[in-house]
Order: structure tokens, then sequence, then C-alpha cells
């Protein structure tokens, strides 16, 4: 047996002997289905420094140069499939081999794929929300106001970026329309968690919950540079939980896991699947 495929046994095994596994999921996962992620296999951020939550609030400016980079990027976003990955974490769950999920994705992929006990930590880039009036609108309701008021963007092709964001930077940003919330033309803001912001506390109190109830932990596609991520891991090590990891790269938690493959999740995951299904019959 060769050292990849003793640590895949190895995997199976963690999975198999604990009842309430909790897994936290990262970027990573969702690379698969054509979604970027933030960093490199050393985990340092690529590109720019994302717009910030307080930013966009405060700055209408900013505000146009979201709507009008995610109206390019949002039908990479929009035409993104679950993976391998994210179904075989599906599989896991109904045979009762992962307990529950926490991702920090916003692609809404695992739900897609049939997870059914999940927390969206950061929350899902296809909703939005009014600012003023709490109003909620699906996402891609909205792609078709802003091609028709922003036509000069429409067939604009550029390079995805992670979370719905592409590489353009438009001439005339003061032109651009952004939407406005139909009821009563307020701000609107996708629901998720911006950079500068926090998690929100019921939201912080339900994932911290499920680690406490947990006995392990599986880090799926993360490297952990964000602290409301790494936080689990730190949680785990404190009360004595083992923490496992598939993630093609380093993590900010690699002195806190015990076991780890540094391989693509959808290479893994289906592995994992068929070795515990072999295992049980």
């Amino acid at each position: 047996m060769d050292a990849l495929v003793s640590i895949e046994a190895d995997l199976a095994r963690f999975l198999g002997r604990h009842r309430r596994v909790l897994a936290l999921t990262g970027a990573g996962l969702s690379t698969a289905s054509g979604i970027p992620g933030y960093r490199d296999k050393d985990g340092v951020r690529r590109g720019r420094t994302p717009i910030q939550g307080p930013e966009f609030r405060r700055n209408e400016a900013v505000r146009r140069r979201y709507w009008a980079r995610s109206m390019v990027g949002w039908p990479t976003m929009s035409r993104a499939e679950p993976n391998a990955g994210h179904r075989a974490m599906a599989e896991l769950e109904a045979a009762g081999h992962l307990h529950s999920v926490i991702t920090q994705n916003v692609d809404g992929l695992h739900q897609r794929a049939g997870s059914k006990r999940l927390i969206e930590l950061h929350g899902n880039l296809h909703h939005v929300v009014c600012l003023e009036c709490q109003a909620r609108y699906e996402r891609a309701s909205l792609q078709p106001q802003l091609e028709r008021d922003n036509p000069e963007l429409a067939n604009v092709l550029a390079q995805p970026l992670p979370d719905g964001d592409a590489a353009v930077e438009p001439d005339a940003l003061e032109d651009f329309r952004a939407p406005a919330c139909a009821a009563c033309g307020g701000v609107l803001m996708p629901d998720v968690v911006f950079f500068g912001d926090n998690v929100p506390q019921a939201r912080t109190a339900q994932a911290l919950a499920e680690m406490e109830a947990a006995d392990a932990l599986l880090v799926v596609g993360s490297s952990l540079m964000v602290f409301s991520g790494f936080r689990f891991c730190r949680m785990a090590a404190a009360a004595g939980k083992p923490i496992a990891a598939i993630n093609a790269g380093r993590t900010r938690a690699d002195d806190l896991i015990s076991l780890k493959l540094e391989l693509p999740a959808q290479e893994v995951l289906p592995k994992l699947v068929e070795l515990l299904s072999v295992s049980a019959a």
C-alpha cells in the first residue's frame, strides 16, 4: 500500500470511528466548479484587496464599482454546478459519516448537492437585501435589470475572480447604474459577510454550538487564513478533539492537524465514500 492510499484509508477510518464529525469547508472545494479561490497553495491572497463592507455602505462610488464587476462576473457564479466533492460530502452526511457542515463559501453549491445540516458562515451570494427596508431579492432577478441599465457592459468578457467578481475596471463608473430596492429605493447589498464585517451573532453562536457538540473536525478546501474559520480549529484543539484536513496546500492550522492529505477535495472525497461503503458492506 503506497503512502497516498494509506492516508485515504486513515481518513476513511477517521470518519468511520467518530459519531459527530463537523466539516468546515472553504473555497478550495469549489474551484473545480469554476469558481476561483482567493489564495494560492501557500495561503497567500491573490490580486487586490476585496471591497470592505464599511466602504460599500458609505460610498456610492464603491457600490457602483462592486455592482459593475458583479454584473460581469455573475454568469460564472450562476452557471457553477456542484462538483464531485460537494456531492460526496452530501453522500457522507446522508450515510451518517458527517454530522454537519459549516461552509465559508457563499456559492450555494452545498445545498444544490444535497447537504442538509449546513451553516453558511459568510452568507449566500444568490440573495440580496435592502439595507433600508430589509426587502430580499434573488440575485439572478437583478441581472436583466443591470444589463438593461448598463448595456455597455452587457457583453464584456473578463477573467472571473472569487465570489462572482470579475477583473474589469469600467472607464466611466460614474455613469454606471447600480440596482436599487424596488420597494423603497434603498441601497441593495448581497446578503454576505464582506471583508471588514463580522459574522452575524446568531449565526456565530449556531456554528460554535455545532463545534462544541462535535467529536472531530474535518477541514476541506480551506487555508484557514481567515479567523472566522481558523477559530474552529483552535476550539477543537483546545478541547482535545482530533482534526483532519483535505487541502491542496498549507493551512494556518497545520500544527494542529493530525491527519492531512494535500490533494484537491473533488479527488479525495469520492474515494472516501467508496472506502466507507465497502467497509460497511
